[in-house]
Formats: structure tokens, sequence, C-alpha cells
């Protein structure tokens, strides 16, 4: 029986199951609000599945917000990159997309708000002096010369910030709370910052923009959610959100910020800047290479939506940041692709085979199942004749004593076919076989004997006169070590541990004649090697394809043996 692995518990649901019971909230409403600055990956699916999932679950809503509020690094393409996204994982947000540049009028009356409160002030120190103003963790800071400007004086330079009148760096605005605080987010954190930059929707209309602490959660207080899951690293910033949302918004429920822990992959790196690093010093082939953890390189890849929805079940939700083995992600691949992919059989590093007592011109045509998992998914017609290809790995012509399968003398089953016995092989002038010369028993097949006899290795195969060719790119796991960022302390930089095995382009793969008719896209099981897909880059007469995951999963029983 096939191991299942168990869903651990949610400690968030328990949350909103008491928010629902004493009637905190009448609707559970969250959201997922990416920064449109680059392409979501694997960590992000799981606050989507976690934010989707959630509201679908006790009935509620969840919005799509896109957090802009940094024109400098943000983009329409990844607007549209993440939507495609967050589709394709199978969500929908429905009418609730919203964008933080949505609020930039509101978000400035509640700025000029907290100036008439006296509760922010425009700074004309340097960022650098901020920096140093602000403190450490162990010393408090020190408040600006700026900060106790009139409200008139404050509210005057305020306006003229956003008429332009000031270069970019000269002044921001900042709230007033405490310098002393042990939490430095607490020290009168910059709220609003000149830039002028055009911004992807509202063009050159704004030349000061807020800062993502101020936006962020007064937008989620506009849009009334209930609980604003966001990861561990963000639980510092809790305060702050709670003295903004307290001072600004008079309605409830308030928001109620969750962290959670952060997804933490092996063998990968998470880290936005790590991936850019990989990707502009072209390490890999772009932010959909299969070997990278973005979702678009894991669709490209073949991965399924479901699958990853089941990652993300598998790994639950918990408090304390962890290393989570990527052979559950790819456990969660192998489960659903087991179910569903049609098995077709193709021999990636061929030798020939010749059954000299097959008559030359023949021909037939075999039965094959194409999923024993869903018997409904019926079987194909696979063609048999006299030449055959195998894979080389499958012969050898003098075996050790565990080694089942053909060698000469020995006798081994096709699928879905004959019994074949080696009589003979032929070498080329270096010595490498590039023949195989055996009989076949015409009795056996379907691949039974009438007499009972058994054999221990049954071989997959494709006909040498009925076959096409295709490349196979063979992606492995892109780092050798399970945490390259581990050494960083030690000054060792993370690209150290780059896997120079992660691609191997295999060409001229012989693969049975059915897989001439895939589509982009498409997936399905070579017997006895793995899970493939149809990359985008195929033609018509120049096919591609994908492993998105092997049979086994070769590093487990690596590191069983050490």
């Amino acid at each position: 029986m096939k191991q299942q692995l168990e869903v651990p518990p949610n400690f968030i649901k328990n949350i909103i199951i008491q928010d629902l019971s004493n009637n905190r909230v009448k609707e559970i409403v969250t959201r997922f609000p990416p920064e449109p600055n680059g392409y979501l990956h694997i960590g992000h699916a799981k606050s989507i599945c976690l934010n989707f999932g959630l509201a679908k679950e006790f009935n509620g809503r969840c919005h799509l917000r896109f957090d802009d509020t940094n024109p400098l690094k943000e983009d329409e393409k990844y607007v549209s990159s993440i939507k495609q996204d967050v589709r394709w994982l199978g969500f929908d947000w429905g009418e609730h997309l919203y964008f933080a540049s949505d609020y930039f009028e509101k978000l400035f009356e509640f700025a000029v708000e907290l100036i008439k409160r006296k509760k922010a002030y425009v700074c004309d120190l340097s960022p650098e002096e901020i920096r140093r103003y602000r403190g450490s963790l162990t010393e408090p800071g020190v408040e600006s010369p700026y900060r106790d400007r009139s409200v008139e004086e404050n509210l005057d330079l305020f306006f003229r910030m956003k008429a332009g009148e000031f270069e970019e760096g000269s002044k921001v605005l900042r709230a007033k709370i405490d310098m002393s605080s042990p939490n430095i987010n607490m020290r009168d954190p910059v709220i609003y910052r000149i830039m002028k930059v055009v911004h992807h929707r509202t063009g050159d209309k704004w030349c000061i923009y807020p800062t993502y602490d101020f936006a962020h959660c007064l937008s989620d207080a506009i849009e009334g959610i209930t609980h604003s899951l966001c990861s561990q690293e963000f639980e510092d910033h809790r305060p702050l959100y709670d003295w903004f949302v307290n001072e600004l918004i008079d309605n409830e429920p308030k928001p109620k910020q969750i962290e959670f822990a952060r997804l933490n992959l092996s063998y990968t790196v998470l880290s936005k800047r790590k991936l850019i690093q990989l990707v502009e010093q072209g390490y890999v082939s772009g932010w959909n290479d299969p070997r990278l953890p973005t979702l678009a390189g894991l669709r490209r890849r073949g991965y399924t939506p479901r699958s990853i929805r089941r990652f993300c079940e598998l790994i639950g939700v918990g408090k304390s940041d962890s290393m989570v083995d990527i052979g559950v992600l790819e456990y969660a691949v192998r489960e659903d692709l087991n179910k569903r992919a049609e098995r077709r059989m193709g021999v990636l590093d061929p030798v020939k085979v010749t059954i000299i007592n097959y008559p030359k011109d023949k021909e037939e045509f075999l039965e094959a199942i194409n999923n024993p998992e869903d018997l409904s998914k019926g079987t194909r017609q696979v063609p048999f004749c006299r030449e055959l290809y195998i894979e080389r790995e499958d012969f050898m012509e003098d075996p050790p004593k565990k080694f089942f399968r053909l060698a000469p003398g020995r006798e081994v089953r096709l699928r879905y076919a004959y019994f074949i016995k080696c009589i003979d092989v032929k070498k080329d002038p270096e010595g490498n076989i590039e023949e195989i010369i055996c009989e076949y028993d015409p009795e056996t097949k379907g691949g039974n004997s009438p007499d009972g006899r058994k054999v221990k290795a049954t071989l997959h195969w494709v006909s040498a006169r009925h076959c096409i060719e295709a490349e196979v790119r063979m992606y492995d796991r892109l780092f050798i070590k399970p945490d390259p960022t581990g050494d960083e302390k030690n000054g060792i930089d993370f690209k150290t541990y780059l896997n120079p095995d992660s691609l191997m382009i295999i060409k001229e793969c012989k693969l049975e004649p059915s897989l001439n008719k895939v589509s982009i896209g498409d997936k399905f099981q070579l017997e006895r090697k793995g899970y493939f897909c149809v990359d985008p880059d195929s033609k018509p007469n120049s096919l591609i394809f994908n492993l998105i995951v092997p049979l086994r999963d070769k590093w487990a029983r690596i590191a069983a043996k050490k």
C-alpha cells in the first residue's frame, strides 16, 4: 500500500471559527495582496491557497489586491502574470479586484488627518539621517529637529510636496509615534515620500506615494478585510498597522492580522533577490525556466494546479519557520499524475534489438493499457516489428548477480508483447554494443507464457520502424545542498551549490508513435522513467518533452544509503 501523508491542523482556521462563534465577524473576508514587482513562486502559492481556500471554506470572499505603491519597480506585465497564476491555481476573485492605487486619494486624506491631529509631520532629514536617527535594537532613536513643526506648516509643506515643488529625497511625511519604542517600526516611520515617477495605473497624477506599511493595512480596512493573513516577518509590523487603523478607521470589525510561517523549500531559493540573480546572471533561461520555483516555471515543467494545492494542504500552516523537503512537493505531483496521466513507452538511451525469427516484413499492433489506475481511459494500439529499441541500461553482457534484465542466454518479457531471449550481440570497432540479437517465443503474445514459465524482468521498448524522435529535457534539483543559503554567514555564495546536472538534454530519443499527436502542455508517463510534459518550444516536427518528476525520489534513495 502506498504511503499517504497526513494533513496537519490549521491554527488560523481555529481562530476564524472562534471569531464567527463569538460574533466578532459575520462574514469572512480575506485577501491576497501581491506587489506587482515580480513573478509569483511556490511560496506565494501557499498564501494564495490559504487566503482563497479559507474564504471558500467559510462561504466568505477573497480579494485580489495589488499593493502598487512603488512605481519604480512595478509594471503591468507583473499584474497580468499574477492574475494568470492565481487563475491557473484554480481561484477566482470575481468582482473583487483592487489596487492600492484605487485608494490614493483616500490615503492622502488619511495623511492629512494625521497631520491635523498632530500625529504626522514633514521631515527634511535625508534618508541616511533618518536611518541614523532611528537608533538600533539596543539604543533608542533621536527625535527629528522637524518633529515639532506646527500643523499649519506641515499641511502647507505636504500639499506643496503633492504639487511637485520639492526634489526627491528632500522631504518625507512621517508618523509621529514614539522614537524610544523598543519596536523600531514605531519610531516615526515614513508614510509618504516624493517619487517623480510615472505609475503604471495613475500615470503622472501623483509625485508623492504612500509607503507599503501605511497603504497596506489601511487598504485592508477600506475593503473590510476581516483576517489579514501574512507571513511571520510582518509580526513586528503589526503594532504599527494597528496604530494606523485605530487612529484612522472607526468601522468595526477592524482587520485582524495573523502571521504564519513562510515557506522554506529544500534544494531551492525563494528570495526574490536571489531569484533575480539567477535570471539576470544567466544561470537559468528566464523566469519560466522549469528549474525555478516560480509558478511560471512549475507550470512549464508540467506541475499541475491540483498538485500544488495538495502540497500546500500537506505542509499545513504553522507559526514556526522550518525547512520543507522538496520531496513533499514531488510526492504531491506524483500522487496527482499517477491517477491522471496516460502511460506511453519511450526509450531515452536506445540500443537496437533485432528478433531474427520474427518475419522481416511483418508488423502487428498490440493492445496497451493507457492508465492502470483508471481503466476508464481505455487502451491503445502499439506497433511491433522485427527491429526494436530498448534502453541501453536494460542489457549487460556480463551482468552481476542481481541484474535480472536482458543478458546473453537470458529471457525477459517485452511489455504487452512477447518473451525474447538474447542469443548474440554485435559491436562497433570500439567494442560498444550496437545491436542485440534475439529470438522470440510466438506463444507468449501479450507477455504471458502458456507453459507457465516465469521471467524476472519486463522491459519497455519501441518499434524501430514506427517510432518518432524527440528531444527530452531531464530536469533535476537546482541545487546540490538542501539549504543553499546556509553558509552565507561564512561568506559562501549560494550559487556555489548550483547543481551542474540540473538540466541534461537528450537528443533523438525514441518514442512510440502515439506521442506524435500531443499538444503543448500535455502530460504523460513514460513507463519506468517518469512523468513528462510537452514544452512550449515544441513544433509539429520537433517535439520537446520536459521531465516533470521521475517515478521515484532518487535523492531519498541516495540519502538512505548514507
